[in-house]
């Protein structure tokens, strides 16, 4: 016979018509002291923490010190916890209050019994990814109206957050070189759409694992006006819009333009609400590719006020079907060793350019052999007699001479073709 224990036994009581309201109290039991709730007092983040050494170092790093609900107040007793995900960890802050689970610990070669306690997530009781923290009532002297929830606040109640913000500790009591954690009005939740999966950092930072949802709310999305409902949708955003209101409590959706960091995978919806910093100026193109803000097939989009894109030992490759475009409305500038394009057609200034360049060295050549034949010419013109009224007279012919001496002096024709002081010592054509 399998002897069922602990959440597993629990569910099979519920779930069987026979079961007995004392073998559901048999499982409650069970149950007690094995998952508990337990808020946080204190949490060890780096050495300077007093209690550092005392729960291991280094590997206590995410340790807290917790008091069982209902609150009491804090003592040197408090018992510690470790997080309980070892990829994943949602470090609490001060006040909140988590679930922790009596599990086997490092001792249990020595000891089969042997068991601590480990934290999940904190319970999530403002809904609200900031923070869900609650003072212990028993320490607790902040008047009522900074108790009430969001719903409370949004219907018309005062404030929860005062002139004065509330005197929540937030951070740790023992160590202030970990107390980083500022806490802010102005963050706030995403608003869902039925199947996300969404996970969200206390500043508004997020990951949606979404759809096409062209839903009815008057908290809509922006990328949901083409497509069908089911089409995915990825979106990564670091930071929400600067202008945020402090009506934190208000639940938004992403938003492309204001958001401070974003990057959207689509399947088949249309982003009408981007705005290209160059205002999509294609005039480089004899047909103009659609437009970001217009294209209803698969894209992927990065936004911010700066993308670096860095390979620190190989190549940037970049590839594309049909063409790689370029749009600013400042300059476009390459600073390389070496700058290489191999194209059959290549158009600068403009699309309807028609005029080839030149090539350097066979001008060259043809430019020497032209300015040759024009001095030998004008030698020949120097020393030329004429015969007026019929009298034998030498004449110099001053303009020959000149010619002669614009050829072949220091900085003259021949020497300037001759130097190669008039080919460009960086770019080649072919």
């Amino acid at each position: 016979m399998i002897n069922r224990t602990g959440l597993n036994g629990l569910n099979r009581n519920l779930s069987n018509p026979k079961g007995s309201q004392d073998k559901f109290n048999n499982s409650l039991a069970t149950l007690n002291g094995k998952v508990i709730a337990g808020r946080v007092n204190d949490i060890v983040l780096d050495e300077n923490h007093p209690k550092f050494n005392d729960v291991g170092g280094l590997n206590g790093l995410g340790t807290i010190f917790y008091s069982i609900l209902p609150g009491v107040e804090s003592t040197k007793d408090d018992q510690i916890a470790k997080p309980l995900h070892p990829q994943n960890k949602t470090y609490p802050l001060i006040n909140e209050i988590v679930l922790l689970f009596y599990l086997p610990d490092t001792l249990i070669g020595e000891n089969l019994n042997s068991k601590s306690y480990y934290y999940i997530n904190n319970i999530n009781l403002w809904n609200h990814p900031h923070h869900n923290a609650y003072p212990n009532p028993v320490e607790d002297n902040q008047p009522q109206s900074q108790k009430k929830d969001y719903q409370q606040v949004e219907g018309g109640s005062v404030n929860k957050v005062p002139d004065e913000p509330p005197k929540i500790n937030l951070n740790s009591p023992l160590n202030s070189s970990q107390n980083t954690f500022k806490e802010r009005t102005n963050i706030h939740p995403l608003m869902p759409f039925m199947g996300d999966i969404i996970y969200e950092g206390r500043f508004g930072q997020s990951l949606r694992l979404g759809t096409t949802a062209k839903s009815k709310s008057n908290y809509k999305n922006l990328w949901s006006t083409v497509g069908t409902e089911g089409d995915p949708i990825t979106i990564l955003r670091n930071g929400q819009p600067k202008k945020s209101s402090d009506k934190g409590w208000v639940p938004i959706t992403e938003n492309i333009n204001s958001d401070l960091s974003s990057i959207y995978l689509t399947s088949y919806q249309k982003l009408n609400n981007f705005n290209a910093a160059s205002r999509e100026l294609y005039d480089s193109y004899k047909i103009k590719p659609i437009a970001p803000s217009r294209y209803t097939d698969p894209q992927i989009v990065l936004n911010s006020d700066r993308i670096v894109i860095n390979a620190k030992n190989d190549h940037v490759l970049l590839s594309s079907q049909k063409s790689i475009g370029m749009s600013t409305v400042g300059s476009v500038n390459i600073d390389a060793v070496s700058h290489c394009i191999s194209s059959n057609d290549i158009k600068l200034g403009s699309i309807r350019a028609e005029q080839p360049v030149l090539l350097g060295d066979n001008t060259v050549e043809v430019l020497i052999l032209l300015t040759e034949a024009v001095k030998n010419l004008a030698s020949i013109l120097e020393v030329q007699k004429d015969w007026p009224g019929g009298a034998l007279k030498t004449s110099f012919n001053a303009i020959a001479g000149n010619v002669i001496t614009q050829i072949d002096s220091d900085d003259g024709i021949l020497s300037l073709l001759n130097n190669n002081s008039l080919k460009s010592k960086t770019t080649k054509v072919q």
